[in-house]
C-alpha cells in the first residue's frame, strides 16, 4: 500500500513540475509601464460578417487588450503583440474614432461608446489601452482662449436651429453661451470654437491710403505650453481673417482690380467719376510680427459744403462687449467680416453726411474740427448702437483739405497767430518790467529786513549779556553772604563744643574728687583710704605672706615702713 502511495506522489509532483515548467517557461510574458498587449485567440467561433474584434471565445484579434503586469497564456492557442499605450499630453485632447459598435441612425455622426463612427466625448491628457485595430485616435489641440478674448461656440451636430437663432441642445448652429478664458477639452468635430476679442479694437483709416484694424495683441502667459496654444489658436484665427480678405478680393469687381499696386482707390464724389490715387509703395497684407492688424481698402473722402474735396485720417475705437458677442458672431460673423459689413459703411455713410454739413476752413481751425468730430462721434455711436456695437471715439487725426483754400486759410490763420503772438510778447515784456520792478522792491526790502534782523539781534544779545552778568554778581554775593553764615555757624559750633567739653570734664573730674572726698570721709583717715584703694587696685594672683621674727633681724626693721602697721613682716610672692 506504502509503496502505491509513494509512485502516486511521485507522479503528482512530476506532473505539478512539468506544469510550472510550461507555465513559466512557455506560457509567461510580461508587459512593460506604458505598453500592452493585443491578443489573438487562434481557436474559437468564426466572426460574424462586418466584426473586426472578437470577444471571449471567438477566433481573431480580442477586443480586450492587456494591461502591464505578468500574463500567462497557451502560445498553441493564443499569440499577442507588446504595442506602446495611447499617451495624450497637457494641452492635447484624443479623438476616438471606432471601428466597431452599432451603426449610426441616419444623419448622426458623432457616436457614443458602443457605436461606430467618431465619439463625442473626447479623451483627456493621460493614457488609454484601447485596441488599435478597432479604435483610432487622433491627438489634436485643446481650446485655449487667451485673455483678452472669448471662445464663441458653434454646434456641428443635431437639427439645424431656426435662421436667428441661437441653437439649443442637439441643435446645430451658433449657441448663446460663450466660452471665458482658459483650456477646454471640447471635440473639434461636435463644436466649433470661434476666437473674437472683447473689449477696445480700432479702425484706422489713412486718409487716401487706405486703413487698417489693429485688434488686440496676444497676451503673453507664464505656461510655455498654454502660451503655444494660444499662438496656434491666434495664428488659426489669422489665417480664418486672411481667408476671408482674399474671398472678399476676389468677389470685388473688375473695376477695382484695376485699382493701383496699392490696392487703393478713392471714393468718386457724388456726380463724379471715380479716380484712381496716386501710386503708393506696396503694402504688406500682414505685418512683421504677425497678428494683430488687418489691412483696408477703403478710406474716408466727401465734398465738402463749398464743394471742396476733403479727406480724413481718422482712428475709430469700438468694443464688443461679452453679451452680445455671440449675437454679433451668428449676424456678422468673426471681427473682418463686422468690419466690413458693419463698421465701415456706418464710418463711410455718417462721415459723408455730417461732413458735408461743414465748409472746408471749419477742418482746418481747431474749434470746427472739434465740432465735426464730436457730431462724428455721437452719430456713428447712436447708429452703430443698433448693432449692439459700442463706439467710444472717433479721432479726427489729419485732415487733407486741397492746396488752393488751405494755404490762404493757413496764411490767415498764420497772420493772426503771428499778431497774438506779438501782443503776447508786448504783454510778456510788460510783465516782465513789473517783474523787475518788484524783485528789486523785494530785494530791497530783504535787506532792509537783513539789517533790523541783525539789530534785534545785537540788542537781544548785549541785554542777554548784561542778564548774565547781573545773575554772576547776585550769585557771588549769595555765595559769600552763604559763607558768611557758615563761618558764624562753625564758630557757634566750635565755642558751644569747646564749653561742652569744658563742662563736661569740670563736672566729671568734679564728681570725681567728690567721690574720692566721700570715701576718704568714710574711712577717717586719707591713709586709711590710701591703703584700700592700694589694696583693691592689687592684682587678683598677688599673694601675701606673713612671716613673724624676733629683733635685731632684716624683718624687725621692717618697722619703719607703711607697712610696718600690720605688726608683723610682709612678703610679696607674686605669681603669674
Amino acid at each position: 500500500m506504502s509503496k502505491v502511495v509513494g509512485v502516486a506522489a511521485s507522479l503528482i509532483l512530476t506532473l505539478a513540475g512539468s506544469w510550472l515548467v510550461w507555465q513559466w517557461g512557455f506560457c509567461r510574458f510580461y508587459v512593460s509601464p506604458g505598453f500592452m498587449a493585443v491578443v489573438t485567440a487562434k481557436s474559437g467561433d468564426a466572426l460574424p460578417p462586418g466584426q473586426i474584434l472578437a470577444k471571449p471565445g471567438q477566433r481573431g484579434i480580442q477586443e480586450q487588450v492587456l494591461g502591464e503586469g505578468r500574463h500567462f497564456l497557451n502560445p498553441w492557442l493564443y499569440e499577442h503583440r507588446i504595442l506602446p499605450v495611447v499617451a495624450i499630453p497637457p494641452g492635447k485632447v484624443g479623438v476616438v474614432t471606432s471601428k466597431v459598435g452599432a451603426e449610426l441612425p441616419p444623419g448622426e455622426f458623432l457616436a457614443e461608446p458602443g457605436q461606430k463612427g467618431i465619439w463625442r466625448g473626447v479623451l483627456g491628457p493621460g493614457k488609454y489601452r484601447l485596441n488599435p485595430y478597432g479604435y483610432q485616435i487622433d491627438i489634436v489641440d485643446a481650446v485655449s482662449i487667451p485673455v483678452g478674448y472669448v471662445g464663441v461656440v458653434t454646434s456641428l451636430s443635431g437639427q439645424q436651429t431656426t435662421p436667428g437663432a441661437f441653437a439649443g441642445s442637439g441643435e446645430k448652429g451658433v449657441r448663446r453661451d460663450i466660452l471665458q478664458p482658459g483650456l477646454y477639452y471640447v471635440n473639434p468635430k461636435e463644436l466649433q470654437v470661434d476666437l473674437l476679442e472683447i473689449g477696445v479694437n480700432q479702425v484706422s483709416l489713412l486718409g487716401k491710403t487706405g486703413g487698417e484694424v489693429i485688434t488686440k495683441g496676444q497676451m503673453a502667459s507664464q505656461n510655455v505650453a498654454m502660451e503655444n496654444l494660444q499662438k496656434r489658436a491666434l495664428a488659426e484665427q489669422m489665417e480664418k481673417r486672411m481667408d476671408y480678405l482674399a474671398q472678399q478680393r476676389l468677389q470685388e469687381p473688375a473695376a477695382d482690380k484695376a485699382r493701383p499696386e496699392s490696392g487703393m482707390m478713392r471714393s468718386a464724389p457724388p456726380g463724379k467719376q471715380a479716380a484712381p490715387a496716386a501710386p503708393a509703395a506696396p503694402k504688406p497684407l500682414l505685418p512683421a510680427d504677425a497678428s494683430n492688424v488687418l489691412s483696408l481698402n477703403q478710406f474716408v473722402e466727401f465734398p465738402s459744403r463749398d464743394g471742396f474735396e476733403i479727406s480724413l485720417d481718422m482712428t475709430v475705437e469700438f468694443e464688443f462687449l461679452p453679451e452680445h458677442i455671440a449675437w454679433i458672431y451668428q449676424s456678422y460673423g468673426d471681427l473682418p467680416a463686422v468690419v466690413d459689413k458693419i463698421i465701415m459703411p456706418q464710418i463711410l455713410s455718417v462721415s459723408r453726411l455730417k461732413g458735408s454739413a461743414y465748409r472746408a476752413k471749419d477742418f482746418i481751425v481747431g474749434e470746427g474740427r472739434e465740432k465735426f468730430q464730436n457730431d462724428l462721434t455721437e452719430a456713428l455711436a447712436r447708429t452703430i448702437e443698433e448693432k449692439r456695437i459700442v463706439v467710444h471715439d472717433a479721432l479726427i487725426r489729419h485732415v487733407n483739405v486741397p492746396e488752393q483754400i488751405l494755404d490762404p486759410i493757413q496764411q490767415s490763420s498764420i497772420a493772426v497767430e503771428q499778431d497774438l503772438t506779438n501782443k503776447e510778447k508786448q504783454n510778456t515784456a510788460r510783465k516782465q518790467a513789473e517783474l523787475n520792478t518788484e524783485l528789486g522792491l523785494v530785494e530791497q526790502r530783504r535787506q532792509q529786513v537783513a539789517q533790523e534782523t541783525e539789530k534785534l539781534k545785537a540788542e537781544i544779545q548785549a541785554d542777554q549779556e548784561k542778564q548774565v552778568a547781573q545773575l554772576r554778581a547776585e550769585a557771588v554775593r549769595q555765595a559769600a553772604e552763604i559763607d558768611k553764615q557758615t563761618a558764624l555757624v562753625r564758630a557757634d559750633k566750635t565755642r558751644k563744643l569747646g564749653q561742652a567739653q569744658a563742662s563736661t570734664v569740670a563736672w566729671v573730674e568734679g564728681e570725681k574728687a567728690k567721690g574720692f572726698e566721700l570715701k576718704a570721709a568714710a574711712f577717717g583717715d586719707p591713709a586709711a583710704f590710701t591703703l584700700w584703694e592700694f589694696a583693691n587696685n592689687l592684682n587678683q594672683d598677688v599673694r601675701v605672706n606673713i612671716l613673724h621674727a624676733g629683733p635685731g633681724t632684716l624683718w624687725t626693721d621692717l618697722e619703719k615702713a607703711t607697712l610696718g602697721e600690720l605688726g608683723g613682716a610682709a612678703v610679696l610672692d607674686k605669681k603669674r
